[in-house]
């Protein structure tokens, strides 16, 4: 397996209303951190194909062989009872067998089958596939998200009333998405359940609050503050006047609009399933177009050390049905070619069975080899880069390590590789690592990448 370093050279806590209401304020008041950097333009940046990405974070490790990855000739030791994979509408391409909706879409998405880092545990392996990073040195970097939040966001002339970052429903692991870079780009987790009326999101909608409760206490607060009313030309007064009627927007008026699913006709609800998964895929079509570059939906429960296939038979209809919708209504609305859906988690699962109790058909944590998938956003369908081996358990074709995953997907969004990211510390940081810094790379993904 030949591997060398990534050179660009040559390849060219949870945020709640308070904190909401603190970047809006930042927002309205033209107040600029002390680390802000400028990124109006970049010299040699890439073209940007995408607009947005839509990351289906797949929390504790998805099995590669009962999804993307089906190895039927293995034996039942490793492919257990789903041991008939189904032919895609591409020929040549088949995906496991409880996913028959997404077969009917994989012309619009390419399945990479050799991603490798080999790393089994579960923090370490997370800040990998997000970062591109290895863990373990002095400085602990940003993942895509915040990366995105920071060169797109509100320091890049993004106007919106919710931050640019937004996770459905919950932060997706045990470790800290903004490393370096701080609060401001952490994501705004909305927590709640988009399958539940109302779909109570942290800080804009509260469970049995309405909304003459929320403009009674706004009118309250108006007749207690002195303040404003005595200096109502001051200019922090004013900032943080508007600062207030950029966030009630966000609680009463737009804002809270792109989280009210019962704006949407109930076949269309019903088409991507009324699950939590299933209505956070809509919810983040919803964002998506109301101009937020980057939505995660994390999606746990996928840490399968026991009773693999009974995981996977509850949770891959679901799966199946919320992500072929997603895609679908993408693609039907003219939005698929300007928005990247990354589907994948920090690592796959051992492909060999462990059917012995306590286990009883569970599978373990797998870092050598799995998969992920890419579509939209300049990203080519239809295909299927690299290739494990006859059992799944290593990498036979075409290595992809994170980094690889990662650059690929900033290219497609126009952002410059060597842009110095803003270091605490004073440190030389980049938004992806540069040759010196080790890291193994199997090049960028130019197979599905659009010219």
């Amino acid at each position: 397996m030949s591997e060398y370093y990534f050179n660009f050279e040559k390849q060219r806590p949870r945020i709640g209303r308070r904190e909401a209401i603190r970047r809006t304020l930042f927002a309205a008041s033209g107040l600029v951190l002390a680390n802000h950097i400028s990124f109006r333009a970049f010299a040699g940046a890439p073209t940007a194909r995408a607009k947005a990405v839509i990351q289906i974070w797949m929390w504790g490790g998805p099995s590669h062989t009962d999804i993307f990855d089906p190895k039927p000739d293995a034996g039942y030791d490793y492919c257990g009872p789903l041991k008939t994979p189904i032919e895609t509408n591409v020929a040549g391409i088949r995906i496991g067998e409880l996913l028959p909706m997404l077969a009917k879409q994989a012309d619009k998405y390419s399945i990479i089958r050799s991603m490798t880092h080999g790393n089994f545990g579960h923090e370490t392996a997370s800040y990998i596939v997000q970062t591109g990073r290895q863990p373990g040195g002095r400085t602990v970097f940003p993942c895509v998200g915040s990366v995105v939040s920071l060169t797109k966001g509100y320091d890049a002339g993004y106007k919106g009333l919710i931050p640019p970052y937004v996770v459905l429903t919950e932060p997706q692991g045990r470790f800290d998405e903004a490393g370096f870079l701080g609060a401001k780009y952490k994501p705004f987790a909305t927590g709640g359940n988009p399958a539940q009326t109302p779909f109570a999101v942290e800080g804009v909608v509260l469970p049995g609050f309405t909304d003459q409760h929320q403009k009674n206490r706004r009118e309250l607060m108006h007749h207690l503050d002195t303040l404003a009313q005595a200096l109502p030309e001051d200019p922090q007064v004013t900032a943080a006047t508007q600062a207030e009627n950029m966030a009630y927007d966000m609680i009463l008026g737009n804002g809270a609009k792109v989280f009210d699913l019962s704006q949407e006709i109930p076949e269309v609800r019903d088409r991507y399933g009324r699950t939590k998964f299933g209505q956070s895929c809509l919810v983040a079509r919803r964002l998506i177009e109301r101009g937020i570059p980057y939505v995660t939906i994390n999606y746990g429960g996928w840490d399968t050390h026991k009773e693999n296939f009974q995981v996977m038979r509850r949770q891959l209809p679901d799966m199946d049905k919320g992500i072929a919708s997603l895609i679908q209504d993408l693609s039907e609305r003219g939005q698929l070619d300007s928005t990247i859906v990354w589907w994948g988690g920090e690592f796959g699962r051992t492909p060999k069975v462990m059917w012995e109790a306590p286990w009883n058909g569970g599978r373990n944590h797998w870092g050598k080899v799995f998969s992920a998938m890419l579509a939209g956003g300049g990203f080519k369908g239809g295909q299927v880069i690299g290739a494990s081996d006859a059992k799944g358990e290593e990498v036979k074709d075409r290595p992809v390590y994170p980094v690889d995953l990662i650059g690929s997907i900033y290219a497609q969004l126009g952002i410059d590789p060597t842009t110095k990211l803003p270091n605490p510390e004073g440190l030389p940081t980049f938004v992806m690592p540069q040759a010196a810094d080790g890291i193994k790379s199997g090049g960028l993904l130019k197979e599905i990448m659009s010219a």
